[in-house]
């Protein structure tokens, strides 16, 4: 299973529920003709992410594989559903994204009331920490994501759960890698 996540905040002068009705239709939009793949979205308010300085809206795009991410792209700005996507493009201002793996645990990313995030600070090796990371997940409701693929500043790890697991507590770490978690407001889930 792989996400493309979307980072993203209005234009100045966008007021917030114009945004969020917009973003809401064009998660509906997929809901009701899902490309081939496409697995469900999810669409998170969070009030500071690091790597971006400040709120930002935080989107999911689940997909079954890599063809199925081409097909998502194609479909999200064709026919059936171009309508949306413009719309709540049209409101947009920064954004940034990346795609992320499924590790371990549940794929529902609207379930988890927080998210973790672990990045190494630069110069530090890449460390194998999955295992580490899902000590203490409950595979039915939490899911451990790694990067993949990075579009823009994006986390290594992704621990979705309502707290932050055992796995992140101080001192599990390696050396020059933290984790910050995050609350999140979930908008839509489907």
């Amino acid at each position: 299973m792989l996400a493309f996540l979307a980072w993203h905040r209005p234009e100045p002068g966008v007021e917030r529920d114009v945004y969020e009705r917009a973003l809401e239709r064009f998660h509906r939009s997929l809901a009701h003709r899902p490309p081939s793949g496409f697995r469900g979205s999810a669409s998170a308010r969070i009030e500071q992410v690091p790597w971006l300085d400040g709120a930002v809206y935080e989107d999911w795009y689940l997909v079954e594989d890599w063809a199925a991410l081409g097909v998502l792209e194609e479909a999200a700005v064709a026919h059936g559903h171009a309508t949306a996507h413009d719309a709540a493009a049209a409101l947009t201002g920064m954004e940034t994204a990346a795609v992320y793996r499924l590790i371990e645990g549940s794929a529902d990313p609207g379930r988890a009331l927080a998210a973790t995030w672990v990045s190494a600070a630069r110069g530090h090796e890449r460390s194998a920490l999955a295992q580490l990371l899902g000590d203490g997940i409950d595979p039915e409701c939490d899911g451990l994501w790694q990067r993949c693929l990075v579009l823009g500043p994006a986390p290594e790890y992704c621990l979705l759960a309502d707290e932050a697991p055992a796995g992140v507590a101080p001192g599990r770490l390696p050396r020059g890698w933290a984790a910050t978690t995050l609350g999140r407001e979930v908008l839509w889930r489907n």
